[in-house]
């Protein structure tokens, strides 16, 4: 029986892993579920709440920052509840001084999304509409009647 992989988390090099923490446990809801250390490396393996198991980033240290320009959309993509919860996360990352793009919609399947840039200098989007995440079912159905 053939096997089908399924991913299970993306691992990161950051330059400040304390700020990369913080940056996911704060805008993103994330939480640190294993931590590391030895002589040169710290990791953390990072998962939201009920997940993990699931999926997880892994940060380490000793990377680089990355400095992607505006139109890379390149990007990790959490899902909302809301148009309002996009424009609040947008609000505080504005104020943070790390917004990207400013909110905006798209046609079906990308929906309204807003993002911004993580202290190593990935690019984290929120959405709500997409077929992903809280709300997909409704999604699907509402593009199933149309």
């Amino acid at each position: 029986m053939p096997v089908t992989p399924r991913i299970t988390h993306i691992a990161l090099h950051v330059s400040d892993i304390d700020a990369c923490i913080a940056f996911y446990r704060d805008f993103c809801g994330m939480a640190v579920i294993h931590e590391r250390h030895s002589a040169h490396q710290t990791i953390a393996w990072m998962a939201e709440p009920d997940r993990e198991t699931d999926f997880i980033f892994v940060l380490m240290n000793g990377g680089r920052d990355l400095d992607l320009p505006d139109n890379d959309y390149r990007h990790f993509g959490f899902a909302l509840e809301s148009r309002e919860a996009v424009d609040r996360i947008a609000d505080r990352a504005d104020k943070a001084g790390c917004l990207v793009w400013a909110p905006r919609d798209e046609p079906f399947p990308v929906g309204y999304y807003c993002g911004m840039r993580d202290p190593n200098g990935n690019y984290v989007e929120f959405s709500y509409g997409q077929p992903l995440g809280p709300g997909a079912e409704d999604f699907a159905r509402l593009q199933r009647t149309d």
